[in-house]
């Protein structure tokens, strides 16, 4: 019972920051909040005995992504002070897509409704967890598996730095 408490309190403590990255206007109080999601998605790894990937966690997206997030807000000033509105002009579309992403999760959820904790949660047993994180990497780099899954992530988060870049860009006056 103990643990399924903590779970839930990491969860909403997750979720409720990660609300706050998507709608808070300050950027530097967004990328906090921001840290505080991924601290708690760390802790779920912890409760899952997933050690590997909470360090993995703790030190690529909150000791880095993060931290250079925040030294990129604070060296751009003029986007600490920006005076746009508040409101999307997307607002159709991006409540559609929440709208089917809500749908299938609660199909999903609705699919194995009846769950059972009677017995406590299900043991990995030890030969699973033994060469996990080996398995994990070789099936990531394997062309039989994830390769190209892999570096189509690759492909599409180098897309969104460019696209950063360019939003972030000052426009030149014209004449």
């Amino acid at each position: 019972m103990f643990p399924l408490i903590i779970f839930a309190i990491i969860s909403v403590l997750t979720l409720v920051s990660a609300v706050i990255v998507v709608t808070d206007r300050n950027l530097f109080h967004a990328a906090l909040a921001m840290m505080a999601s991924f601290l708690g998605v760390a802790g779920l790894y912890v409760l899952l005995e997933a050690g590997f990937l909470a360090a993995a966690q703790l030190l690529v997206y909150i000791g880095a992504i993060s931290i250079l997030v925040i030294f990129a807000i604070m060296m751009t000033r003029r986007l600490m002070q920006t005076t746009e509105s508040p409101f999307n002009s997307q607002q159709l579309g991006g409540l559609a897509v929440a709208g089917l992403v809500l749908a299938g999760l609660v199909f999903l959820i609705l699919q194995t409704w009846p769950l059972d904790f009677s017995a406590g949660a299900p043991e990995a047993s030890a030969e699973v967890l033994r060469g996990s994180v080996a398995e994990l990497g070789r099936s990531l780099v394997s062309p039989d598996q994830y390769v190209i899954p892999f570096e189509l992530a690759s492909v599409l988060l180098l897309a969104a730095l460019v696209g950063a870049i360019v939003i972030a860009w000052p426009e030149r006056e014209r004449s």
